[in-house]
């Protein structure tokens, strides 16, 4: 009984850290993606004003707000520049 219950306690203990993990945008190498500047271009062509833009595993990420003017933080794929992850 103890060691399911550390078992379980041990998962949920994990959980949010998985969930934090970020998406795989690309499998791609870097010389193959978009450069920063006509990424932000893109992503600014698209409504959304970037107050951070950062590289993260093999994404594009920013926050920011989107064109509603509402917070956004979205991962991109940096070779296609297509949205692959939206979150807040």
């Amino acid at each position: 009984m103890k060691l399911k219950l550390i078992a379980t306690l041990t998962i949920l203990s994990l959980s949010p850290a998985l969930a934090l993990a970020s998406p795989s945008c690309t499998k791609e190498p870097k010389s193959k993606w978009m450069s920063e500047e006509a990424m932000k271009a893109k992503i600014e062509a698209m409504g959304y004003k970037v107050k951070t833009f950062e590289v993260t595993g093999n994404c594009y990420e920013i926050y920011g707000k989107d064109k509603n003017g509402e917070r956004a933080e979205v991962y991109f794929n940096p070779v296609s520049g297509e949205i692959v992850q939206k979150g807040d």
